[in-house]
């Protein structure tokens, strides 16, 4: 099993990455708010057969390098706090510069929303960067890897279902709260700071495992 506490603030970094309309939640919007609630739900379900792609790579990829070299799998699990860091800091830089009307879908509405959303997944290289650069701070190299990636693809991807439906149904009416800049301002901010408190907890966790 995974960590309890390593397991909570993994739902809170996929929360709150799902919550910020992103192209991919703006590109499901877009297909509920043009073409209606189904076809905004087809392009939600279709991104997470993608995503799920996108884990099963990772997981793979992972689970081979914990079990052959460990020491190059902490290193990743450091690099990922570094990385979460990183985005912690470029949110609250971010947030200095929030203007309106700056996120745009990655895709045009259309009657193939679950392909179209498939495809919106894939080929979103953001997507394998995120969980290669992620997964591993959460995850415990002593135990086995493949199912705490399992757990933590299922939770994400719960986790992504529930704001995704969320924007479907709020429809035009969130998208237009969430890219006030004021409200993002403060959304950026409180994010950065979430991601930057994530990272220094889990390094310290890090670094005390090792000695």
């Amino acid at each position: 099993m995974i960590d309890p506490e390593k397991l909570a603030a993994f739902m809170l970094v996929t929360a709150t990455t799902s919550v910020v309309p992103g192209p991919s939640m703006v590109f499901v919007m877009g297909q509920a708010i043009w073409r209606g609630t189904r076809a905004g739900w087809a392009a939600l379900l279709g991104m997470q057969i993608g995503y799920f792609v996108w884990w099963l790579f990772a997981a793979l990829g992972l689970g081979t390098l914990a079990k052959a070299y460990p020491l190059a799998f902490r290193i990743l699990a450091i690099a990922g706090v570094a990385y979460l860091a990183w985005m912690g800091v470029k949110a609250i830089r971010h947030s200095f510069h929030t203007n309106e009307g700056q996120v745009s879908p990655g895709r045009e509405p259309s009657s193939h929303a679950f392909r179209d959303g498939i495809l919106v997944a894939i080929g979103n290289p953001k997507s394998l960067i995120y969980m290669v650069a992620l997964i591993p701070p959460f995850v415990d190299p002593a135990r086995p890897i493949g199912w705490q990636i399992v757990v933590l693809a299922l939770v994400a991807l719960v986790l992504d279902v529930i704001v995704g439906a969320a924007y479907i149904f709020a429809g035009r009416r969130l998208a237009s709260v969430m890219e006030r800049a004021a409200t993002r301002r403060w959304i950026d901010r409180g994010i950065g700071i979430l991601f930057l408190a994530i990272a220094v907890l889990i390094l310290m966790d890090l670094l005390g495992t090792q000695l």
